[in-house]
């Protein structure tokens, strides 16, 4: 599979519409959900409050995303006349998996940006408001595709912070993550990866680590945590999950997610560590 819907097959997302049309008034989200959001403003003016207090004025169409549990308000006045739409949004393997966690906390794009979503977006805004039939499992439809397009948006971008999604946009070094997305279970050397990117060893491994923000070898052990966590999540067995990530026993992956969570497969799953 190509590199984006590798990690949505291990990873995909689910949306939940829960507000369609006139918004007014102030509605808060603490950041304790267990979800991200997905807010479009279509029409009208909007205050964006961040869980730093600064506010950000909108006036013209716009997408605000956050992957993430974050906190936030929107606020609008009565006489705004604020047209919204907003779902929440659930990733397979909860808030903290291996995609969602490669996002940035939140986004704000006016829609004129993303030229690529007119489509879904005029779509989604005729379902909103149009009373028709069928119209929340069609939209909530809609925003997973609208998801997929803003994460396509994304790896087009240059200016990104060190991470997964900054590797992905990254020529070079796509091909070999996606090898270690698609076959995690695979004893991957760093010589085989920099020869999937065309480049000498030495020079593979340092563009990696600057990009990515971790060794080749340590991003292929979070890559296999993340999965673990997302397979104890569906109630599979340690031994079962082991043999699917790559590792020799049971102990071994229990080894390996205690240096990488500080807590056992057991302690995390009954730590409150499952969000």
């Amino acid at each position: 599979m190509d590199r984006l819907s590798t990690l949505l097959s291990h990873f995909g997302v689910s949306a939940g519409t829960f507000h369609s049309g006139t918004f007014c008034g102030t509605t808060g989200f603490d950041g304790d959900q267990a979800c991200g959001h997905l807010h479009l403003l279509q029409s009208g003016e909007l205050t964006l409050k961040l869980a730093d207090e600064r506010a950000i004025e909108l006036n013209t169409p716009t997408l605000i995303f956050f992957p993430r549990p974050y906190r936030h308000r929107l606020i609008a006045a009565d006489t705004s006349d604020t047209q919204l739409v907003c779902a929440s949004l659930t990733f397979d393997g909860g808030a903290g998996n291996a995609l969602a966690s490669a996002l940035p906390d939140y986004l704000v794009l006016d829609l004129d940006e993303v030229p690529t979503m007119a489509g879904t977006l005029d779509w989604l805004f005729n379902e909103a408001f149009g009373g028709i039939c069928g119209r929340e499992a069609m939209m909530d439809r809609l925003f997973e595709v609208l998801v997929i397009q803003l994460l396509r948006h994304i790896l087009t971008k240059r200016e990104q912070s060190p991470g997964m999604m900054a590797g992905l946009a990254d020529p070079r070094l796509a091909r070999s993550l996606s090898l270690m997305h698609d076959s995690p279970g695979k004893s991957w050397t760093v010589a085989e990866l920099s020869t999937a990117a065309n480049m000498s060893r030495a020079s593979f491994a340092e563009h990696f680590r600057q990009v990515v923000g971790q060794t080749p070898v340590d991003y292929l052990v979070s890559w296999r945590i993340s999965l673990a966590q997302k397979r104890l999540r569906e109630g599979k067995s340690i031994a079962l999950i082991a043999d699917e990530v790559g590792y020799e026993s049971p102990s071994a992956l229990a080894r390996a997610f205690r240096r990488k969570t500080g807590v056992s497969p057991r302690e995390w799953m009954h730590g409150g560590q499952r969000r």
